[in-house]
């Protein structure tokens, strides 16, 4: 911790003599280190990174890592350690150990998914840690500190701006996270231009639903004037596009409208809006729907099957549009890809996990006219995922990826659900 001694001069008077008094006042600044666990990410610790602008703001010294950093020259006061996903656990649990050992006076604090869902877990293991639930809302209203960035190696080049317009959610789907952890949905940004770097070129939102925001129109007019590329990582809500909305997308920089058919009494719902997209101007091939698969809710015993994923995949298909499967993952996995619904067999998921890496584009199925013609022949789920095997899955690919230079997708990474 580092002491400051400030002096503070001024006069008093009064109706007797003047006086000039002079007083010393101590503070006290911390020194914080900020731990990303060594976990597969795509994305910067966005909580941790508004953490440091806080405590930066009051006067702190801060320090961003990786992973177990043997090389630090600090003797830090506290140590925030993130977490992601609950199946990721295990690099959080070997960076507690780390930095437990390497820092005893240290406070430590784990936050972040794994430690919100399962923070009996996270206390059971290591007593000592404070174990921190949901959001840091003292730390919400910071432009995260990107600049800390430059001290990783993986992050030295990130040049995208990340932030949540809103959070929680109007909906209360059975998979997803959200509405334990966030409630209900909330303005969370008005003014999303004042937490955009000056030096980026990129602004990827996350917010949940972004379309049913009550800001939506004035945030996609302010996103629009910035001229940057634009992303809503997290998908659109299908079922709220209308025709105002669709034009006002289509107004902005975006390479890749994301959206979600997971289930099909969506399915007019995912027509009407690609109907709305294609009238402002927004070709097909730029809409890219999510699909769940391989969910399973035990207190109702729904779920969806391999013949209602293939109908599903076969609509989109015959939209033109790009289908990107996501597996289904319990909140509380603890093993990636562990879990198999009672509806499917694991040579149905391991057929789409296959058809994914040597048919598909990205982890995506684009609507090029081999694979259309391929999804909408089929009559059973078997048929639509069977590779065929006397052709190499180079040849396979080369000939299912032709044309689709112009319309790579990204792939979109949720953080609110493990699917």
């Amino acid at each position: 911790m580092r002491i400051l001694s400030i002096s503070f001069c001024g006069s008093v008077s009064d109706h007797f003599s003047g006086t000039f008094i002079c007083t010393s006042e101590y503070l006290s600044f911390m020194e914080i280190l900020f731990v990303e666990p060594q976990y597969y990410s795509k994305y910067p610790p966005l909580g941790l990174l508004k953490l440091a602008s806080y405590h930066r703001s009051r006067g702190d010294k801060i320090s961003l890592v990786r992973g177990p950093e043997q090389n630090l020259n600090i003797d830090p006061d506290m140590v925030y350690i993130t977490s992601l996903f609950t199946f990721a656990w295990a690099p959080v649990h070997k960076a507690i150990e780390y930095y437990q050992k390497k820092f005893p006076s240290a406070k430590i604090s784990v936050g972040g998914l794994y430690a919100s869902i399962m923070p009996d877990r996270v206390k059971s293991h290591y007593p000592l840690v404070d174990v921190h639930v949901g959001l840091h809302e003292s730390a919400e209203q910071y432009m995260p500190a990107y600049d800390i960035l430059d001290t990783v190696e993986k992050w030295k080049n990130w040049d995208s701006s990340i932030l949540f317009s809103t959070r929680g959610c109007i909906r209360n789907c059975p998979f997803c996270v959200v509405p334990k952890l966030e409630g209900k949905i909330r303005v969370a940004i008005p003014e999303v231009q004042n937490f955009i770097h000056p030096n980026h070129k990129q602004v990827i939102l996350w917010d949940n639903n972004f379309l049913a925001s009550p800001l939506w129109k004035k945030t996609i007019v302010d996103l629009k004037e910035t001229g940057l590329k634009i992303d809503f990582n997290q998908g659109l809500d299908a079922r709220l596009m209308d025709e105002e909305k669709a034009q006002h997308i289509a107004d902005l920089n975006m390479p890749t409208i994301r959206m979600a058919y997971d289930f099909k009494d969506e399915k007019a719902a995912v027509e009407r809006a690609v109907e709305h997209l294609e009238e402002a101007g927004i070709r097909r091939r730029k809409i890219l729907f999510y699909t769940l698969f391989n969910f399973y809710n035990p207190d109702s015993g729904y779920g969806d099957t391999p013949e209602s994923f293939l109908e599903i995949i076969q609509d989109i298909a015959d939209l033109g549009c790009v289908s990107y499967p996501m597996r289904y993952e319990p909140i509380t996995s603890l093993k990636k890809n562990q879990f198999i619904s009672p509806l499917w067999a694991p040579g149905q998921l391991e057929a789409i996990a296959d058809a994914r890496r040597v048919i598909g584009f990205g982890g995506a199925f684009p609507p090029y006219q081999g694979l259309v013609d391929k999804f909408l022949s089929a009559k059973t789920f078997d048929e639509a995922f069977e590779l065929r095997p006397k052709q190499s899955k180079d040849n396979v690919s080369k000939s299912m990826n032709e044309g689709l230079e112009q319309d790579a997708c990204t792939r979109g990474e949720s953080t609110v659900s493990s699917c």
